[in-house]
């Protein structure tokens, strides 16, 4: 069962486009924008933090992301990352792209069938020319679509992120991160093949460095040999004694021959001593140029390791902000919902209020206009003072019982309520000092709007 933990893993078998890096001052400007904290109230923030205080907060959180998000675009366009491999682009940016790179593709196979066709009279009667000259003119076409393919969805994705909201953005940055993780992936990758390279190229230096020793040796052997000959030669030119003789020519002619040997063998001994010099310092820079290599591709692996564990940790951390945000909303929506039925209890027990109100009045206008006799009412009200007898003793009861239950005291509300006692006569009999109240009641309908 393989290791599916192993974050330093570098597989030298994956290989990538490699991509010429042209740095200018995009990190400088990177770095600059990252240090820089221009809110040293942030703990007071926190400590005075309402619901209204954490919408300005996740603004400026979106805010900040869109602007490293426009940073990082701009960085990769400095870097010479392609745009479409290091943002998530949506449906419209994408079909740009892909459309232009299959236009442009489909261009070139044109292109290729076109001059395929046979260089004949016939073909060329039958437009082989002006078809090549259509396909090239297409291609041109295609490839100037593709140019300006990139730019167009960036754009399109420049404006789209403008508007985003924080998850939106979230995702972006989650998107380059794993990007990037495959890019300092193909980078390791790049850096130990050129780091084989340079072992192979260290081992044969020093191949070369060791035969270059070899012939070095010989040459100073021959070298050794032909400098004796040669003081031979000298000395039988010194002993000849005419000087205008056949053998003074041919003793100077082996001298000045035996001269060159040496001179050529001092040459060869010279260039091999500079080649094994040169093998040498090769071998020292190779092994060099390998530990620095070496030592970046460890710092890749670290970054690459932090980097992948982390933005796994973090898509689960911007997970659980989005959340948090969508709660705050709710939240939010919650408050106003509670504002808004409080409101509505109020409005509604303003209204039952003034419809018992507007009903104690319609009674008391009924009452007053009812064409009765007297007498008659007295006994109403004589009925209506026992019927309010009975209920003064219930609600002393009903506030003893607030009172027992919630420490309020009733009494006040219904003394206020109750005010109306002084309407009462004091005399329920009125005229009919004896009491006896004439049966007066009238005969009782079937029709009792009062049943």
């Amino acid at each position: 069962m393989s290791d599916d933990f192993d974050l330093l893993e570098t597989n030298s078998q994956e290989k990538s486009e490699k991509v010429d890096v042209n740095w200018g001052k995009a990190i400088d400007q990177m770095k600059s924008k990252l240090a820089q904290e221009d809110d040293p109230e942030s703990r007071q923030k926190i400590l005075n933090a309402t619901l209204d205080n954490v919408v300005d907060m996740a603004e400026k959180d979106r805010t900040t992301l869109l602007d490293a998000i426009k940073d990082l675009t701009d960085y990769q366009d400095e870097v010479g990352i392609m745009f479409e491999g290091f943002s998530a682009l949506n449906k419209a940016e994408q079909k740009i792209i892909d459309d232009a790179v299959k236009r442009l593709e489909r261009a070139k196979v044109e292109l290729e069938d076109a001059q395929n066709i046979p260089d004949t009279w016939w073909n060329n009667l039958w437009g082989r020319k002006s078809k090549i000259e259509n396909a090239e003119d297409e291609l041109t076409s295609a490839q100037k679509e593709r140019d300006a393919a990139d730019n167009k969805a960036k754009a399109m994705f420049q404006e789209r992120i403008e508007t985003a909201d924080v998850q939106t953005l979230l995702n972006e940055l989650s998107f380059k991160s794993q990007a990037a993780i495959k890019r300092l992936k193909d980078r390791e990758v790049e850096i130990k093949e050129v780091e084989d390279k340079l072992q192979d190229a260290i081992v044969e230096a020093s191949k070369n460095h060791t035969k270059a020793l070899e012939k070095k040796a010989e040459v100073e052997d021959k070298l050794e040999a032909e400098y004796a000959l040669l003081k031979q030669a000298r000395q039988a030119l010194t002993d000849v004694a005419d000087k205008q003789s056949t053998e003074y020519s041919e003793a100077l002619s082996k001298v000045t021959k035996l001269e060159q040997s040496v001179e050529e063998l001092e040459g060869l001994k010279n260039a091999y001593t500079t080649l094994a010099a040169s093998k040498d310092s090769f071998v020292h820079k190779h092994n060099l140029t390998i530990k620095v290599l070496t030592s970046l591709r460890s710092n890749l692996q670290t970054h690459r390791a932090k980097l992948k564990s982390d933005t796994d940790e973090r898509l689960k951390y911007y997970d659980g902000y989005v959340v948090a945000l969508k709660a705050r909303t709710d939240q939010e929506f919650a408050a106003i919902l509670e504002h808004l039925g409080v409101k509505t209890d109020e409005h509604i027990g303003e209204t039952l209020a003034a419809m018992h109100t507007a009903s104690a009045k319609a009674r008391q206008e009924m009452m007053d206009n009812i064409p009765v006799h007297e007498k008659v009412m007295q006994g109403v009200y004589g009925s209506y003072a026992e019927a309010l007898k009975e209920i003064r003793n219930k609600d002393i009861e009903i506030q003893k019982n607030f009172a027992d239950r919630y420490g309020i005291d009733m009494k006040a509300i219904f003394d206020e309520y109750y005010n109306s006692d002084n309407t009462v006569p004091n005399n329920p009999q009125g005229d009919n000092p004896s009491g006896d109240v004439p049966d007066l009641k009238p005969e009782v309908e079937e029709d009792d709007l009062l049943g």
